[in-house]
């Protein structure tokens, strides 16, 4: 299977993304925009999404490409996709959304488009691949350090999203946690890690969800690089 080492990116396509990314910043509202995101129990959410990229050992090119949505407040597995994809972009510390978000959003617009009746009101994403300042100069606050159940004393942090306020994510994040890592995360891994060709062995200690079924999905698919 290919893989590829790692090799610096052109100069002019990392200047293109930081103006990329500084107009998307402009557009980020950081303020809650929805009834239930203001409502303690969140009274009016009924699916949460979790989505994530896993990688199979030793392969920096070829990886599953997981999204799965999630009965609020539940927690039960309404809908799954995996595919595997070839990324093409180089990965840069910082850039990471510009080489793996396109998947991801490829699989939301396949839900959108068979079954929009399943998209997720709020969408997680596990981002492991590069590291976020939890304030910044100015003393704005980016993030939060989580302690998300009383089993693990390593945090989960929780980044400013979207339409939603820094506060109600890490409220939400929290409600969403049976384990350390948000379920509609930890489902995706258990879904990716399915569809390889070998019966699926209990992980340790449970993995995010939407990790989890991604790398079921190259257990299963390519048994001989286990990721």
């Amino acid at each position: 299977m290919m893989t590829q080492t790692s090799s610096p990116p052109p100069e002019e396509l990392v200047k293109q993304w930081e103006r990329e990314q500084e107009r998307l910043r402009q557009q980020v509202v950081e303020d809650d925009t929805e009834d239930w995101q203001r409502s303690p129990g969140f009274c009016g959410l009924q699916r949460v999404g979790g989505v994530d990229l896993s990688f199979i050992k030793g392969d920096e090119v070829n990886a599953c490409a997981q999204l799965v949505v999630l009965s609020y407040p539940s927690l039960e597995v309404l809908y799954e996709d995996s595919r595997m994809v070839t990324l093409t972009a180089p990965y840069v510390s910082g850039f990471l959304a510009f080489r793996e978000t396109p998947f991801l959003l490829e699989a939301l617009q396949r839900l959108r488009t068979g079954q929009p009746t399943l998209m997720p009101q709020i969408a997680a994403l596990q981002k492991g691949g590069d590291s976020f300042p939890l304030t910044v100069a100015s003393g704005k606050v980016l993030g939060k350090a989580l302690r998300s159940c009383d089993k693990s004393s390593k945090p989960v942090y929780v980044s400013v999203g979207h339409k939603i306020s820094l506060d109600t994510a890490v409220r939400l994040t929290h409600a969403c946690c049976r384990y350390r890592v948000p379920e509609p995360i930890r489902q995706d891994a258990n879904v990716g890690f399915k569809n390889q060709n070998m019966s699926p062995q209990p992980p340790p200690p449970p993995l995010p969800q939407a990790d989890v079924r991604s790398r079921e999905y190259l257990r299963i698919h390519f048994p001989a690089a286990a990721t």
